[in-house]
């Protein structure tokens, strides 16, 4: 027997806690945590899709309908059915296979199905991709995850996995892993996450990382020369509020005369109490009342009290604003385990076990539970079943604004009195122990390690700082810039062109960030397709010719991701190539041209050269602006110590000696080996 009914504690003084934890991530089985850990981030490659270039109006039924778990479910083994048809129609070898891995029906009838790939039966990481599919059965866009070819040169491994094992238990040693273990024995897989395509190993590490964290380091090893190729954290960590959120009703279960905390309604989530152990599920709250704990962190009830409330706020909000039932969304109530370890300063996400974990702070005295951290965690799992954002780099960087968004989205959607919405994170547990929140959504850098903007070496921080522009961006989305109060808190919210923005709401917002995340990112995606995948989603939405539509470029170049509409805030005229140019690896120069026409006189001494070019080590790259007469300007350099992804930068030249009309051409040599990549577009402007 089951039954809902109230728990009621006292309202607490606010907490504050916050994590970071460094971490590396590739979309495979993830743990995510709040806080940063001390784990090596690579560089994350991004592919992104072009958003619509012509005006274009909103397209009626756009918006993503909810589906129950049955018709998810439907939907799923009808895409499983075909998906030899579908590969065979992407053109894919022999030797691909698809796997279907979710599915989103847009009201229209439009199908956004997300597969990812295996190669002779090993998982290709970094090769999954999303096809649009209308309801006549018409193929539409096709966004990939990489658009190297896959073809390995051999499937068959020179190096002994004993020793790709022995390399990620010396690398979790490096990161501070206390009783580092193989969990399983090195797997073979086709790595495709940058560079080309090429048989390696992937090891996870288990055990514990330094803070006490679980432990779940993916490492992959080339195959025949032992170099390490990535690692990326599995666990996600996060921040949440204890002891903050009043008197609340919660869904509880009755057995008999036993009550205890299963959300029938919810389904099924169960929130347990690990009593400081590290592994397992511990036991299961239940009492011979339905009142559960005293608003006390020495009640061992009150934590799991603002767990079980959390998680109903985040699954509410995604199924009653996104449509989303559940994290997977197949209606499937993910657990919570609170007390976890001892003065454990953290909370996280672990997909292996379906589950959100929060310690108790320090002391034992702040436990990690608050609205906004519970939406953060579970946001982990929905990213993780969606866009499975890679957890390193610039995509890892995306994984975790996602999560703040989110949380933040819940925090508001609660409109809970006692921890009122705002664009702060984790601001109920003092985690910082003097008053401050954990992050800063209007500026980001107020928290002394994010960065408010983008930069072309943005992929090598830690994700929980290069966090920063998304969060940044989401703000100015929703709010604009500038100073303003809201729920009794200021901001003051600045550009890193100095340009106002101004905000469409943060309902619009959210929208278009969860219809990118789901239809438009793949586990690579960057800041340059994360701009490209909000646009696309807002053109759908809204129309390219939309307030909203221009608010989402304004808000990205106010964060250095692109530029305003007009080439900049000054208008001015401009003319775009937004076709793809592979770049051969290693190879001869490559042009994509632009005709300019309708002016007279020369080109100006302030032409700016917009150049948005994806590639796996931009080091690589020598880029030239070439003349109508032939005159060549330099843009970039070879440099072998630039390893960051791509190129989205925007030149000025002074080409007052050139004609302004005539054929423009950008230039573009890799001239070093084992990275690809495409000139994606560019664009002339003139003020």
């Amino acid at each position: 027997m089951s039954s809902s009914s109230s728990h009621r504690r006292t309202s607490h003084t606010p907490r504050r806690h916050t994590t970071h934890r460094r971490a590396a991530a590739v979309a495979l089985v993830g743990v995510s945590a709040l806080i940063a850990a001390a784990v090596q981030s690579g560089a994350a490659s991004a592919a992104p899709e072009r958003a619509p270039s012509a005006a274009a109006k909103a397209r009626p039924g756009a918006e993503s309908v909810r589906l129950t778990p049955a018709q998810r479910a439907a939907l799923i083994r009808e895409a499983d059915a075909s998906r030899a048809d579908t590969a065979k129609d992407l053109g894919l070898g022999a030797k691909e296979k698809l796997v279907v891995r979710d599915v989103v029906k847009d009201a229209d009838g439009t199908l956004h199905t997300r597969y990812e790939r295996t190669y002779a039966g090993l998982p290709v990481l970094g090769g999954d991709l999303v096809v649009d599919t209308a309801k006549s059965g018409a193929t539409g866009a096709v966004r990939r995850a990489t658009r190297a070819a896959i073809r390995p040169a051999t499937t068959s491994a020179a190096l002994p996995a004993a020793k790709a094992e022995q390399q990620a238990l010396s690398a979790a040693r490096s990161a501070g892993a206390t009783s580092p273990n193989a969990d399983r024995a090195p797997r073979k897989v086709i790595w495709a996450g940058s560079g080309t395509p090429t048989l390696a190993y992937e090891t996870v590490v288990g055990g514990f990382q330094e803070d006490g964290t679980p432990n779940a380091l993916h490492v992959v090893t080339d195959a025949a020369t032992g170099k390490k190729l990535y690692e990326y954290q599995g666990i996600e960590t996060g921040t949440g509020n204890t002891m903050y959120s009043g008197t609340v009703t919660l869904g509880t279960a009755q057995s008999g005369s036993t009550y205890n905390l299963t959300d029938t309604t919810r389904g099924n989530h169960k929130t347990y109490n690990l009593n400081h152990g590290t592994s397992g599920t511990g036991t299961l709250f239940s009492g011979p009342d339905d009142v559960w704990g005293n608003g006390s962190a020495s009640n061992l009830e009150t934590a799991g009290a603002d767990a079980h409330y959390g998680a109903a706020l985040t699954w509410d909000y995604y199924k009653n604003v996104q449509g989303r039932s559940g994290i997977r969304g197949d209606g499937v109530g993910a657990y919570s385990r609170v007390h976890y370890g001892n003065n454990y300063v953290n909370a996280f996400w672990d997909d292996s076990c379906f589950c959100m974990t929060y310690g108790d702070g320090s002391g034992n005295t702040h436990p990690l539970t608050a609205i906004d951290v519970a939406g953060h965690e579970m946001t982990h799992g929905v990213t993780s079943n969606t866009a499975g954002l890679n957890y390193s780099g610039e995509s890892g960087g995306l994984n975790e604004a996602t999560s703040d968004i989110f949380g933040t989205a819940v925090e508001f959607y609660a409109a809970n009195s006692s921890d009122v919405g705002d664009y702060l994170i984790g601001e109920e547990i003092n985690i910082n122990g003097d008053g401050t929140p954990l992050r800063y959504m209007d500026k980001p850098s107020k928290d002394g390690a994010s960065k408010d903007s983008w930069y072309s070496g943005i992929g090598s921080v830690d994700v929980h700082y290069s966090s920063g522009p998304a969060n940044h961006f989401f703000y100015l989305l929703s709010e604009g810039s500038g100073t303003k109060t809201i729920n009794g808190v200021t901001y003051n919210s600045p550009t890193s062109d100095g340009l106002p923005v101004t905000g469409i709401g943060r309902a619009k917002a959210e929208k278009i960030w969860f219809r990118a995340l789901t239809t438009k990112f793949t586990s690579t995606t960057n800041y340059a397709g994360a701009r490209t995948g909000t646009l696309a989603a807002a053109g759908e939405l809204y129309g390219t010719t939309s307030a909203e539509y221009t608010a989402v470029q304004n808000a990205w170049a106010g964060v250095a991701v692109g530029s305003r509409p007009g080439g900049g805030g000054g208008g001015g005229t401009s003319f775009e190539n937004t076709a793809d140019v592979s770049i051969p690896d290693n190879g001869a120069a490559v042009t994509s041209s632009i005709t300019v026409s309708g002016r007279t006189g020369n080109a100006p001494s302030n032409l700016a050269v917009a150049v948005d070019i994806v590639h796996t080590w931009r080091g690589d790259l020598v880029v030239d602006l070439v003349a109508p007469d032939g005159s060549t300007y330099r843009l970039k350099n070879f440099s072998s110590s630039d390893s960051a992804d791509n190129v989205n930068e925007t030149y000025t030249v002074n080409a007052s000696s050139e004609v302004a009309n005539g054929v423009w051409k950008l230039k573009v040599q890799d001239q070093a080996a084992q990275d690809t990549g495409y000139i994606n577009s560019w664009k002339l402007t003139f003020p």
